[in-house]
């Protein structure tokens, strides 16, 4: 697999949320270290995202925002 992504993260999916049009898809990278995304439910069924199953996170952004505690 080729992609033009900078950030590509391997893992297992952990929970599937199926909504109406999109579903939520948490990917566990580590143990207690998750990511999660949302995709059209065309796009999940057209992958066959299952529970259990490896995945990646591919994470491309024009910016990145960061936040701090006062």
């Amino acid at each position: 697999m080729k992609v033009s992504a900078r950030n590509c993260l391997s893992g297992t999916i952990k929970s599937i949320e199926v909504g109406m049009v999109n579903n939520e898809v948490v990917i566990e990278l580590a143990p207690g270290v998750e990511i999660t995304a949302v995709v059209t439910k065309a796009s999940a069924e057209r992958l066959g995202l299952t529970v259990g199953s490896s995945a990646y996170a591919l994470i491309k952004a024009t910016s990145v925002m960061v936040g701090v505690d006062d």
